[in-house]
């Protein structure tokens, strides 16, 4: 097993708070995809996957909430991404999938399209995310992640599920 970064030195690397990178400064990210797009998550932030099912609906819940599941007697609130980032309207099939994540002890389930692989990225194969002005919260954007003809748009799940808005997980120190 490769030595990880503590938290300090992967900060100190540059690396946003809640990543981390093997002893070269490697990254290792789930890529997923909504629509035409392709994004990354840390892959340590990932508990499991599984199958899209019905959920529970909440009342009041925002529309990105779908609902809670059953998880091994654990209530996991369901979040739809696609609807989260505002990238029309889903459809559940046999490719989407429920990225279960545990993020500060607390789970998570997140909906997307489908899952493509696991990837690992130098740190000179992650770029800057673009400043968008004020229009766009870009908080929640690590950077983008080049693979030969592939662009990832990365997230810090972590900081995205404690944000405010979210409100799902307390943010962590």
């Amino acid at each position: 097993m490769q030595d990880l970064m503590t938290q300090d030195a992967a900060h100190a690397a540059g690396m946003p708070p809640g990543m981390t990178a093997g002893a070269d400064g490697r990254q290792e990210f789930l890529s997923f995809t909504l629509g035409e797009e392709e994004y990354g998550i840390d892959i340590q932030k990932v508990q499991e996957l599984r199958g899209y099912e019905a959920v529970t609906r909440i009342a009041n819940a925002p529309d990105f909430i779908k609902g809670v599941v059953n998880l091994r007697g654990i209530i996991v609130p369901i979040i739809d991404m696609r609807l989260k980032f505002s990238l029309g309207t889903p459809s559940y099939d046999q490719f989407t999938v429920v990225i279960v994540l545990n993020i500060g002890g607390r789970v998570v389930g997140m909906v997307v399209d489908s899952v493509s692989d696991v990837i690992t990225l130098a740190p000179e194969q992650i770029r800057p995310a673009p400043e968008m002005g004020a229009a766009l919260d870009t908080d929640y954007l690590v950077g983008l992640g080049t693979v030969n003809d592939r662009m990832l748009i990365l997230v810090d799940i972590e900081k995205l599920m404690s944000s405010d808005e979210m409100g799902l997980v307390e943010a962590t120190a």
